[in-house]
């Protein structure tokens, strides 16, 4: 199944007898939050869903968005109507990045049907798709999470992967060279790591770019079929995003979760920087 849904496959599910359940993901890092957006105009039928608190566990040692605990994740998709039997589509304001870690999440504790509206909430204005300001009341989902269906990657394996296979650094390049760090205590990348900022997944609008073009660019950064992938980010949120274009071109890929929020906060892992892998 296409992860990914555009905006008027998604207007042609939900004037069906089965339309899917719809999850607004809206995040932006460091605020505002995205629930008094919204409250202001959502998709008709969209339940909210908070990153930081439904999928993410507190910020610690494990990085700044650990994997949330599963009671907790399991409570918040039953409340926003999550079945097992039930497709679902997520979105965000269009980034992107928080609709694909809802993904990644559904889709590791093994929901078998969850894709990302391409190009978010922008990709659905943009098609003249109608919003409202109704909160609905939805019933409580059956979902009970079953993780391990998508692999997951910690400190240690996610070092072992860079030598025997490819691991993606998500972040800005500036970031991965070391050259700036905004957030986390110390900057550069993993060693072995190739650069692959999730900006290049999209084009100018803000929609992936087609498969073809995807595959080519991962390609160039050394995916191919037979590779093992593995991909991080500052905190396993971007990253996600870089899963998710794989997943459209039929390539797997494990996340590291911890990402570099873990990795630099211990103080006793290698750094590399620059522009080489190291």
């Amino acid at each position: 199944m296409n992860p990914l849904i555009t905006a008027s496959e998604l207007m042609d599910e939900m004037a069906g007898d089965r339309p899917p359940l719809l999850l607004d993901v809206r995040w932006q890092l460091g605020g505002p939050p995205g629930q008094p957006e919204y409250e202001a105009g959502h998709l008709p039928g969209a339940v909210y869903v908070d990153l930081d608190s439904d999928l993410a566990g507190p910020a610690g040692p494990a990085g700044r968005h650990p994997l949330p605990e599963l009671s907790v994740f399991a409570a918040a998709m039953r409340r926003a109507g999550v079945g097992r039997d039930r497709r679902v589509v997520v979105y965000d304001g269009g980034q992107g990045w928080a609709a694909a870690r809802a993904w990644w999440l559904l889709r590791w504790t093994g929901h078998p049907s969850v894709r990302v509206l391409d190009g978010g909430l922008s990709a659905w204005k943009a098609r003249e798709g109608a919003l409202t300001t109704d909160v609905p009341a939805v019933a409580e989902g059956d979902f009970a999470p079953e993780p391990g269906a998508v692999p997951v990657l910690e400190a240690d394996g996610a070092a072992a992967l860079a030598r025997r296979g490819v691991l993606l650094d998500a972040r800005a390049g500036e970031r991965y060279r070391g050259e700036v760090e905004p957030i986390d205590p110390v900057g550069g990348h993993i060693p072995g790591a190739v650069s692959a900022p999730t900006a290049g997944n999209v084009a100018d609008d803000g929609l992936f770019l087609p498969p073809e073009r995807l595959a080519e660019r991962f390609a160039g950064l050394g995916v191919t079929e037979a590779t093992e992938v593995g991909v991080y980010c500052g905190s396993g949120v971007s990253a996600a995003h870089q899963v998710l274009a794989l997943a459209s071109v039929g390539v797997p890929a494990a996340l590291y979760v911890g990402s570099w929020s873990e990795w630099s906060a211990s103080g006793d892992r290698p750094v590399a920087t620059g522009p080489q892998p190291g």
